[in-house]
């Protein structure tokens, strides 16, 4: 096509800063897209006015997107913009197709190896076989391990020396795993998702006739969500590119929260530096949120790299900030805010309530069901995780004959015995902490009903539970949505409650190093800026989050934010730990004398909880999550001493 008039359509409704990184068709270019800034019509824009200004031809365009759903929604961006054909895909899809092609040829006319879609189904059974309370370690955070270890190109050999301490186990044990774990896949003819690009790279880096083919059908490359690339990716993407400098990245350093899995903003830090001549054009008017919610946005980062972001749409009511005493009244606080933002107009599937770990929203759950307040669950379901139906599975089974709080007791030492509750790994790995919070929250569910009926029998218990599950898989696919801030990028709704934002919580307890603590800044960033206009946060226990600091108004904006009633949230601050690290250097010395890991005597988010809430007493002790009848009997004496001695 000649380049004509018609392309400037494509121009007619951006802003300066858009118009200038979608008339920048050659060369290498990075966009630093804020929140709500309009990327996706920005990145499809520019492929189309390439194409209209004859800068490339439709066919050597390949438009890298995050997840697949993307991929799909921008090729109906292009159709829709007069440009059926251009192909998105994912990393992963696009170095699929390529090793498909290539595949029979090197390989003696064999099809390409199977795709695991699991690393859990050979991960399971090797774990099983670990030592002592390491079988009980989560099959998902060995895989993730495993990925993390794969994107960095890590062998299992290399494990020791190059691995850190990120395992959820000993590094012998998991280098041992790892190593297994490639065997089996081996033997079994299988490729998992890594390997996709492993082995794609593998090929282009050895055979540069496949890397020459590859090159001569795609030139022109744009690739979103940039901040989230890892290494293996990188050198893919390398590969890909060749000579051509026509490379566009697209991202915000700060959305930043996958690192966990491999993901690293360096290579988006650092892309003029390695493009010599690469310009920076950065999207900073949002789209989506009110002034007064863009605002609490920039103060929670404010002096990062991007800059601040600038509102375009209507003055909205002012955020909510909310000291409350304890999880009951904030359940009950966010029953309320639902119901009020209905009243102003919003529907439920424009509402959602964001949390840290899936472990809290049962509990959310349970609230909104009593209060007859329909709800989706976004991920997967309290109910519908593997630890609960393994524990609702062996009280069925086992069918304790115990009564009242004896009944407790026994289902707590089942759990101990058939579960392994008191040997998880809880700190060390995502799922982990999803697990041990999960069983903690299935027992605190059996307490609250012996507390409620000294007479409680098992039969009790399991019409409970069956009831509130019925209630959990009944939720309306309509209702207000429930979700971590994790599932929640990308999305938006009219109104957003972000509840819990406590010590422990956000940030999570295990963020200990200065990264790991700003990545939990981000985490409440991306929250944030979910909301068009309206916003609730609030704060339940009594060591607010480090982060509501950020969020207390100056008083020249005092009423852009309602802080409502409770202490002041500018009290938030970062706890003494000193009393933890007593218990620490407890915990530490008992495990010594005991000869075994740390994490069976005590895990961090227990003795987290025992120097928070300060326990006096062993029935006070006993209160805290973690400290079952056989920990009580064994180590309660000895804490007590601690705390008594910390003063």
């Amino acid at each position: 096509m000649s380049a004509t008039a018609a392309p400037e359509r494509l121009l007619e409704d951006l802003n300066p800063s858009q118009r200038e990184a979608v008339t920048a068709t050659s060369g290498p270019l990075a966009i630093i897209a804020g929140a709500g800034s309009g990327k996706t019509r920005v990145i499809s824009r520019r492929a189309a006015y390439a194409i209209e200004t004859d800068a490339v031809p439709a066919d050597q365009i390949l438009l890298v997107t995050f997840t697949d759903k993307a991929a799909g929604e921008m090729v109906e961006r292009m159709a829709s913009l007069g440009h059926r054909g251009v192909l998105a895909r994912t990393f992963h899809a696009a170095a699929l197709a390529q090793l498909r092609h290539f595949w029979p040829s090197r390989h003696d006319g064999a099809p390409l190896p199977a795709t695991l879609e699991s690393k859990l189904r050979l991960l399971v059974p090797l774990i099983g076989r670990l030592p002592g309370g390491y079988r009980f370690t989560q099959a998902k955070d060995m895989a993730d391990t495993i990925e993390w270890a794969k994107v960095r190109r890590i062998r299992p050999e290399q494990w020791a020396r190059e691995g850190g301490d990120r395992a959820p186990i000993p590094a012998e044990l998991f280098a041992r795993v790892y190593r297994d774990y490639e065997r089996a896949k081996a033997e079994a003819g299988l490729l998992d998702f890594e390997d996709m690009l492993v082995q794609t790279v593998e090929l282009l880096e050895g055979d540069s006739e496949a890397a020459a083919l590859v090159r001569s059908r795609k030139r022109w490359f744009s690739v979103d969500e940039y901040q989230d690339t890892n290494p293996l990716a990188e050198r893919l993407l390398e590969l890909w590119l060749g000579e051509s400098r026509d490379l566009a990245v697209v991202g915000d350093p700060d959305q930043t929260i996958y690192t966990f899995t491999g993901a690293t903003p360096e290579f988006l830090l650092g892309f003029a530096e390695r493009h010599p001549g690469a310009p920076t054009v950065r999207l900073a008017e949002n789209y989506r949120s009110s002034p007064q919610i863009l605002e609490l946005a920039n103060r929670i980062l404010a002096g990062g790299g991007r800059g601040p972001l600038r509102a375009t749409r209507p003055e909205g009511p002012p955020p909510s900030v909310r000291r409350l005493p304890d999880v009951e009244a904030e359940l009950a606080a966010i029953v309320a805010w639902i119901r009020a933002v209905a009243v102003l107009g919003v529907a439920p599937t424009e509402m959602a309530v964001l949390v840290r770990i899936n472990a809290q929203l049962p509990a959310i759950e349970d609230a909104l069901t009593r209060a007859g307040i329909g709800f989706t669950v976004r991920g997967q379901r309290f109910f519908e995780r593997r630890e609960i139906r393994e524990a609702r599975q062996i009280l069925r089974h086992v069918r304790p004959a115990e009564t009242g709080g004896a009944l407790v007791a026994a289902i707590e030492r089942l759990f101990v015995e058939r579960l392994g509750l008191d040997d998880v790994a809880a700190d060390a790995g995502q799922e982990g902490r999803e697990r041990a919070a999960s069983l903690e929250l299935f027992l605190g569910i059996v307490e609250d009903l012996g507390t409620a009926d000294p007479e409680l029998t098992i039969d009790a218990v399991l019409a409970e539970l069956d009831r509130r599950h019925a209630a959990e898989a009944a939720a309306s696919t309509d209702g207000v949505n429930l979700l971590t801030y994790h599932r929640a990028k990308g999305l938006e709704w009219d109104a957003v409650y972000l509840p819990a934002l406590d010590e422990g919580l956000l940030p999570i307890r295990q963020a200990q190093e200065d990264e790991e603590v700003a990545e939990e800044r981000r985490l409440l960033y991306v929250g944030i800026t979910r909301a068009r206009r309206f916003l609730a946060l609030s704060s339940s226990s009594r060591r607010p989050s480090r982060f509501l600091a950020a969020i207390e108004p100056p008083r020249s904006t005092a009423r852009r934010v309602r802080v409502l009633p409770g202490p002041p949230v500018a009290t938030a601050v970062i706890p003494d730990d000193s009393l933890l690290e007593a218990l620490r250097r407890w915990r530490r010395e008992r495990a010594s004398t005991d000869g075994v890991p740390a994490y069976v005597v005590a895990h961090d988010t227990t003795l987290a909880e025992i120097a928070d809430a300060l326990p006096r007493s062993l029935p006070a002790l006993r209160r805290i999550r973690g400290m079952g009848p056989t920990k009580l009997e064994r180590y309660g004496a000895e804490i007590l001493a601690v705390i008594e001695s910390a003063g």
